[in-house]
């Protein structure tokens, strides 16, 4: 039997709503595979934690975390939880600081049958990764701002330690993807006709392009990526980027699915991993039934494939594309539509849609 331990967040808002299905999914997949097995701990932390207890993520918490084989986490945040400077509560920052979980993963793929916002018929055949710099960029200044009566700065940080590494990460993800049939892309993502920090960012690209020679190296500049992924998703095959223009591309991104209950993240380093939907908590529509639990669902998915390459076990692979597979059948026929699409089908429906689909197949 091939056992891994999986810590779980759920977090605030709508957190708990798509974890809980996302558990379920995980659990019959398992069962269906066979011989596979995955021990759930859930760990409190999130806006709600800090209200009552003064800290977002006890110190206990995090060690119990890290003593897991994968963190999967729902969502974290509350607009009116924030802290006396005025930012609101992100633990799930802290942990990408803290671990160094450097690349922010953002697969882009719609979903055959879910309804897409591009007319073009080639929209359905997007399928990028876009993947942002986590441990520093403009997200260094979180906490440091410089800030008198009459200015406030935030100073951005890029080093060469943190660029090599996530130059390196993206371009082994483009060779990979490359021997499964996708372009071999590389596209660097930056300001660098502007922010000196970002002609730094883009030469050490390039000097580890080198290293890749087998991995097409291209540039763009955020706000023309920005058009072009309006323009011609279909174009692009991995792109990295700093901290801040990831987290907004990565938005972008996810409107190309659909939105952002369809948008499933991986928080990566070298020793652990978080996974995680793209969106927030969401309080407007928590406890009403309406919260899509796709993302989540996806994302436990990519949990799976990391063990699996992590730790050479097939198992895990096998029940990352039979929960993919399930997801990719329920959207399908087109008739299963998400609140957030104008539909009514909420958390329920589409868990037992996606669970229906997984046992046919199993």
């Amino acid at each position: 039997m091939v056992e891994f331990h999986i810590a779980v967040l759920p977090g605030d808002g709508i957190g708990p709503e798509v974890i809980v299905p996302s558990l379920d999914v995980l659990a019959a997949a398992c069962m269906a595979v066979g011989g596979f097995k995955l021990h759930f701990t859930t760990l409190e932390a999130g806006a709600l934690v800090y209200r009552d207890r003064g800290v977002a993520i006890a110190e206990e918490t995090v060690e119990a975390a890290e003593a897991a084989d994968a963190i999967l986490l729902g969502a974290m945040g509350l607009p009116e939880v924030r802290y006396p400077d005025g930012r609101e509560v992100a633990p799930q920052v802290d942990l990408r600081e803290r671990w160094s979980l450097f690349a922010g993963v953002r697969p882009v793929r719609p979903i055959p049958g879910s309804p897409l916002p591009l007319a073009d018929a080639r929209a359905a055949g997007v399928d990028f990764v876009l993947v942002r710099e986590q441990t520093e960029g403009l997200f260094a200044a979180r906490g440091k701002t410089e800030q008198t009566e009459d200015e406030a700065r935030d100073v951005q940080v890029i080093t060469r330690a943190a660029c090599e590494r996530l130059f390196d990460f993206c371009f082994k993800l483009a060779e990979q993807r490359k021997t499964k049939g996708y372009a071999g892309t590389l596209t660097c993502v930056d300001k660098a006709n502007v922010l000196g920090s970002m002609v730094f960012f883009r030469r050490i690209f390039d000097e580890r392009a080198k290293l890749f020679p087998g991995v097409a190296a291209r540039h763009r500049y955020v706000d023309a990526m920005a058009l072009d992924l309006i323009k011609h998703p279909w174009s692009f095959d991995v792109m990295v980027t700093e901290n801040m223009y990831g987290d907004i591309l990565s938005d972008l991104a996810a409107g190309l699915m659909g939105g952002l209950g369809m948008a499933p993240s991986g928080d990566i380093g070298h020793e652990r991993a978080v996974f995680q939907p793209c969106h927030g908590s969401a309080p407007d529509i928590a406890g009403k039934g309406k919260a899509n639990p796709t993302a989540t669902i996806l994302s436990a998915a990519m949990m799976l494939d990391w063990l699996a390459e992590r730790h050479n076990e097939p198992k895990a692979g096998q029940v990352a594309r039979l929960i993919t597979g399930a997801v990719d059948r329920a959207y399908a026929g087109g008739d299963l539509k998400p609140c957030e699409f104008g539909g009514t089908a909420g958390t329920l429906e589409v868990t037992r849609r996606v669970l229906e689909n997984l046992q046919a197949a199993a």
